[in-house]
């Protein structure tokens, strides 16, 4: 599509007598789209062709849907399918709840965040990101580990994140910390949860977990999906997204020197618990 000025112009030279293949070749277009304009009589802009959304009239749902699962466009999608019978896009889906997620946004940025107080708990969650090793490009999982008041971040590179994964890098946090946390705050990993019911939010840790934190003589407290700026530390409804790995880090030289490697095998650094962090 030509620019208004650009018509304007094919107009003006035709008016001086230029032929249209002369004038396509001082444009820069082909012959047809001159003589489209000068049948047209001017610029036009481009017709879209228009058709009824299959949401028209969802508003309300949306609105509702889109609130309940913290902006999350695909499970509405999803409940949209499978409650509705209406198939739609996930773009379709966003266009349409675009003004309400700008409103959740705009909420969100409203609240105040609350912390929990020194030594009250510690976050925990897996991370993962394509690393060289040896010149050849591999993916590495990152355990990261959060306090809740200072904030201070424990990162630690695995090979995995099943259960063995999970358990070594939170002993290892506690080493790097000097002590205990009163909880631990984790997302609703397979590796540590036996059951999850989404609904109603209670949540079955495993025995191997449950062992581990009578052992260190902290307790387990599982959160909820992500919601930016309005997680509160102290908040088990809420949790922070993963720490991204230092800057730099891309080889296998950068994680050694970055991050600390947590002890091999899955023995404890400690031995016996110890002090409160």
């Amino acid at each position: 599509m030509r620019t208004p000025d650009e018509v304007a112009a094919m107009q003006r030279l035709h008016g001086l007598g230029w032929g249209t293949r002369r004038i396509a070749a001082e444009i820069g277009c082909n012959r047809e789209t001159v003589q489209r304009y000068l049948a047209a009589g001017g610029w036009a802009p481009c017709r879209v062709p228009t058709r009824p959304s299959l949401l028209v009239g969802q508003t309300a749902w949306l609105d509702e849907r889109l609130r309940r699962h913290r902006g999350n466009a695909d499970v509405v999608r999803q409940e949209l399918a499978s409650e509705l019978g209406i198939v739609v896009s996930l773009r379709t889906v966003e266009r349409a709840v675009s003004h309400l997620r700008r409103e959740l946004a705009a909420e969100a940025l409203a609240t105040v965040r609350f912390e929990t107080p020194p030594g009250r708990q510690l976050q925990i969650d897996f991370g993962q990101r394509q690393v060289a090793i040896d010149g050849e490009r591999g993916k590495v999982f990152l355990f990261v580990a959060t306090l809740g008041y200072s904030r201070r971040i424990y990162a630690a590179p695995f090979r995995h994140d099943r259960q063995s994964s999970w358990l070594e890098g939170i002993e290892s946090a506690f080493q790097h910390f000097g002590g205990l946390p009163g909880e631990l705050l984790l997302d609703n990993a397979s590796a540590l949860v036996k059951h999850h019911d989404p609904v109603t939010r209670e949540v079955e840790f495993n025995s191997r977990l449950h062992a581990f934190t009578r052992y260190w003589d902290v307790r387990p407290v599982a959160c909820a999906p992500y919601r930016a700026r309005t997680i509160a530390c102290g908040d088990p409804s809420a949790k922070q997204p993963v720490a991204k790995p230092p800057e730099g880090a891309r080889t296998s030289a950068a994680w050694a020197t970055s991050s600390t490697t947590p002890s091999p095998g899955g023995a404890s650094p400690h031995g016996e618990p110890g002090r409160r962090i």
